[in-house]
């Protein structure tokens, strides 16, 4: 058995993902990886077959989607030639985690796609929206990378298809204490600002981890490294919150934890919307902007805001199989 293996290169969860999938999927099936995107600042365990520009979205300094940088990035000439010069007909079928080369180039040769994204989740009418719904959004999240069979992963299984979040395995080996620090994962905003920002609050230490940061500094009660995987670790391990962006890993990562949240949707970025939708009623602080009142929203969220916790992890043997049963099955259905 042939699988050709899709991930989205843009975003902490794809990749995160696909480093526990792909080792036990390896162990069933011949898997080939296409990893697609150019912002992107990790790598995959093992062989990737190829690498391809794809789509991905730029953000500007200030917590926001650059909607303008991100149309001014798109080469659709490029992406149609990856997709056809993509050998699809050589897979029985596409695993596919929101990438959309794989995903239109599985399309185009008629063979199955499973989607194993959080955003395949949204297809589910019952995931969570926040109240002003975007149908632009909700077309981008149907259409991005279109898939012919689903188990999408959310916080929980708001649908049949709908999966408990994925969970790396080295966080699920920390032993987590409340320590006198908060960890603060906010990859769109600039580093200094956000140091000078919770300067303000001086009742606990900040421990910030920025992409832009090269080397480590320290300014009053704010820590800023750059995003290292042992030192944020040990920072989420004896953290006594975590503030982060919206994004669908990070916030798993930290309700597994036992750890609060409070956490600031990334502006014009829909998909983090609706996580906040999501979080909210299971104990998640909302900030929707850094502005006059933050300082008071995070003093509020230290002395009140709880430990947050997940219902249930998704199995990734469990789900290996579900992905191998509804590949073949659809597989099967087509050859009919």
């Amino acid at each position: 058995m042939r699988i050709l293996y899709g991930v989205q290169g843009t975003g902490h969860g794809h990749i995160t993902r696909a480093r526990v999938v792909l080792p036990v999927l390896r162990e069933i099936a011949e898997v080939d990886v296409l990893i697609s995107g150019y912002n992107f600042h990790m790598d995959l365990d093992g062989e990737i077959r190829y690498k391809v520009r794809g789509i991905s979205l730029t953000y500007d300094s200030n917590g926001s989607v650059d909607f303008l940088e991100t149309a001014l990035q798109l080469k659709p000439l490029t992406f149609l030639r990856d997709l056809n010069a993509l050998p699809t007909n050589d897979y029985d079928f596409v695993v596919n985690d929101f990438e959309p080369v794989t995903a239109w180039a599985a399309q185009q040769a008629g063979i199955p796609c499973v989607a194993i994204s959080h955003q395949a989740a949204f297809a589910s009418p019952n995931a969570p929206r926040p109240l002003r719904k975007s149908l632009v959004a909700e077309g981008v999240l149907k259409h991005f990378a279109p898939f012919t069979e689903a188990l999408g992963s959310h916080y929980k299984r708001y649908d049949e298809f709908i999966e408990p979040p994925i969970i790396r395995q080295k966080i699920k080996d920390l032993l987590p204490t409340d320590g006198d620090h908060v960890t603060v994962y906010l990859p769109a905003f600039n580093h200094q600002f956000l140091s000078e920002i919770f300067q303000q609050n001086l009742e606990i230490e900040w421990h910030i981890f920025a992409p832009g940061c090269e080397r480590a500094y320290k300014k009053n009660n704010v820590w800023v490294r750059p995003v290292g995987k042992d030192t944020f670790l040990r920072s989420i391990e004896d953290c006594h919150g975590v503030v982060s962006s919206t994004g669908f890993e990070t916030t798993s990562e930290t309700m597994f934890l036992g750890k609060k949240l409070l956490t600031i949707p990334i502006k014009n970025q829909y998909e983090q919307l609706c996580n906040a939708a999501a979080l909210e009623p299971m104990g998640a602080c909302i900030a929707h902007s850094i502005d006059k009142n933050f300082k008071q929203t995070v003093s509020d969220w230290l002395k009140n805001g709880k430990p947050l916790s997940v219902e249930e992890i998704t199995d990734e043997n469990e789900l290996v199989s579900k992905i191998i049963n509804k590949g073949l099955q659809r597989e099967a259905e087509i050859a009919a």
